[in-house]
């Protein structure tokens, strides 16, 4: 038995299975009750992951955050092949880019990726560094999401883009005033800029 456990490789498999099999609640930032993560899934460094109420994320996914946090505010459904990076590569004059590790790498291209409440996002979506998706959004399965999304847009493409709004104006009011304070409600004002903003990009 012993010499079992010392064997590098069975120890390699039995880390390796752990770490995308058996994460326990205490191990991330924060992990609401009601949340469903489907294994296998591999997180890097889950002290930097907040998953709030509601939010299921199918298998397979992939969450990188080791030195900025991933956020998900909640009531989200997320599908399987999910892949996060906080972080970003960078190149530096003089060194080749396996030189650069995460403790002499220059600071600020690690930065927080934020998933807002009510967000669907489909199968193989990548969110890379900084980016926030805003509430209420659709993003369509294999989108590679580099800028952040306004909310309630239909969000599709590689590099990703808000093709549509999902609502009408009344619609998406009619469903704020049913599920939010009336302080955090989006005004008719914004989402008129909004919808003048999406028109705009749609004709060019």
């Amino acid at each position: 038995m012993k010499r079992l456990k010392n064997n590098r490789f069975v120890r390699g498999l039995y880390f390796a299975l752990r770490r995308s099999f058996c994460h326990s609640k205490k191990s991330f930032g924060h992990l609401s009750d009601n949340v469903i993560l489907t294994p296998p899934l591999w997180l890097g460094n889950p002290k930097n992951i907040f998953i709030y109420d509601d939010v299921g994320i199918g298998m397979n996914a992939v969450i990188s955050a080791i030195n900025a946090k991933f956020i998900c505010k909640g009531h989200c459904a997320i599908a399987e092949h999910f892949t996060v990076h906080t972080g970003n590569h960078v190149h530096v004059p003089g060194k080749f880019i396996t030189d650069i590790t995460e403790a002499n790498k220059p600071a600020g291209y690690d930065k927080d990726v934020t998933v807002e409440e009510d967000v669907w996002i489909g199968c193989n979506v990548t969110l890379l560094s900084g980016v926030t998706i805003g509430r209420g959004c659709t993003v369509a399965a294999g989108a590679v999401v580099a800028k952040s999304m306004p909310p309630y847009t239909i969000v599709a493409g590689v590099p990703a883009k808000p093709i549509k709004m999902k609502w009408s104006i009344d619609e998406i009011l009619q469903h704020e005033r049913a599920l939010y304070p009336e302080h955090e409600r989006l005004s008719r004002k914004y989402l008129e800029e909004l919808f003048e903003t999406i028109t705009m990009c749609q004709s060019k």
